[in-house]
């Protein structure tokens, strides 16, 4: 996805951030977002559509490289509906990419995910 962008494209971050897990964490992180993912699929524990997002949520949370987190997660979040049978989330139907009132929106939801109020970031891959 970054290969020709940045030449750690692939490899986990392995210094601290303000943001993310500690480094050292990432791989086992990973391992139990998609464990808890396979569960929450095969006993239907959630809606299709807010197992998505609070993958995405998680993925980003865990923030397993230097840079393009958020668009790493949309994908694999994007991905992983497509093979639940349903579509790509919007994202705030905006380009994410550039700064503005949607990236904010993104943001905010997030950080509110942080907390445990995922309504924000469920209104939001939808809007």
């Amino acid at each position: 996805m970054f290969g020709r962008v940045w030449k750690w494209a692939g490899r986990f971050r392995r210094t601290g951030k303000n943001v993310g897990v500690d480094a050292y964490r990432i791989p086992v992180d990973l391992q139990q977002l998609v464990d808890d993912c396979t569960y929450w699929v095969e006993h239907q524990t959630y809606e299709p559509d807010e197992i998505a997002a609070r993958f995405h949520h998680r993925l980003v949370f865990i923030h397993p490289y230097p840079n393009g987190n958020g668009r790493h997660g949309r994908l694999a979040t994007d991905l992983l509906l497509i093979s639940l049978g349903r579509k790509r989330f919007s994202w705030g139907s905006d380009n994410l990419v550039n700064a503005g009132v949607t990236r904010a929106t993104y943001g905010h939801a997030l950080q509110a995910a942080d907390k445990h109020d995922f309504q924000p970031l469920f209104e939001f891959v939808r809007s």
